[in-house]
């Protein structure tokens, strides 16, 4: 199943959409259209899929906007998670914070107002602020049912489905603070979307990951990837990010990025105005966003 949120008609809603991809159907009462996290432990409890409250609509007549419009809390990320990805790194400024297969990992959050939908633009910050802006690709893990201290072997019980973000990054403002906080948090850096597809339908643990970037007309294929090469698992994030900390249905991980980011080219592609990211996952869908 696949759970989205949309405007039309001047309100918001929230809903599922069709198997073919090509309809809404809203499902929730308008004064709860903004709370994605209490479907999820409704639903991750057992709970009935709700009754529509309105009729159908056609995808294309609707707007769609993040799934989880504002998440509870911050992001959960995990950096170098990829071995090409951590490669690539290895000769930049974070080649001491590459992750290790017998490490741990290395994990940081993004506030939730850096969420935006699957088609909004994103914000530049001026160059006071930042002129190293990059991509990152990455499938993102919602958490269903919550708990702390989750081990592994029942970590995807846990896992109520996945959506696709973007972590935009501002590369030398991570570097200016050694902690990745600020860097990774300016508002609209991290669309999200299209929708959520459940687990019972995706298998997050074995799907491809692509990245396109669009600059001065030109679309090249950055970023190509699979989850299964993963350093960390994602049984192995969901008992790190609880271990000692109680996570919460609607909760967001996401899972690292595949090589051919900005960063890891010589010399590096920042992304400019006018540049367009599209992100793709097999099985989930696309997000693709204008950076302004």
């Amino acid at each position: 199943m696949r759970w989205a949120r949309w405007s039309w008609g001047g309100r918001f809603h929230l809903g599922t959409v069709s198997p073919s991809g090509d309809e809404v159907t809203p499902r929730v009462a308008e004064r709860h259209v903004s709370d994605m996290a209490a479907v999820i432990a409704s639903l991750a409890g057992g709970g009935p899929v709700p009754e529509p409250t309105g009729a159908r609509l056609p995808l294309s007549a609707v707007t769609l906007t993040a799934p989880l419009a504002r998440p509870a809390r911050n992001l959960f990320c995990i950096g170098r998670n990829y071995r090409a990805h951590a490669e690539e790194l290895a000769t930049t400024v974070f080649r001491d914070t590459v992750a290790r297969a017998d490490g741990w990992p290395i994990v940081f959050t993004k506030v939730p107002e850096t969420v935006v939908g699957p088609h909004d633009p994103v914000r530049l910050p001026g160059a006071a602020a930042s002129e190293q802006i990059d991509y990152e690709a990455e499938l993102a893990v919602v958490i269903g049912r919550g708990g702390r201290d989750i081990p592994r072997s029942r970590a995807l019980a846990h896992v109520f489905g996945y959506t696709v973000v973007n972590d935009v990054s501002a590369r030398d403002v991570q570097v200016r603070h050694q902690q990745w906080h600020l860097g990774k948090s300016f508002d609209t850096f991290c669309p999200m979307g299209p929708w959520i597809v459940t687990a019972d339908e995706l298998d997050g643990t074995d799907t491809r990951v692509r990245c396109w970037v669009t600059s001065g007309g030109h679309t090249e294929l950055r970023q190509d990837g699979r989850t299964r090469d993963l350093i960390f698992d994602i049984p192995t994030l969901v008992e790190t990010c609880s271990r000692g900390i109680t996570l919460q249905p609607g909760d967001v991980i996401a899972t690292g990025t595949p090589s051919g980011v900005g960063m890891g080219f010589q010399p590096p592609r920042w992304l400019g105005r006018g540049d367009v990211v599209r992100i793709e996952i097999d099985g989930l869908g696309a997000i693709e966003n204008r950076f302004e």
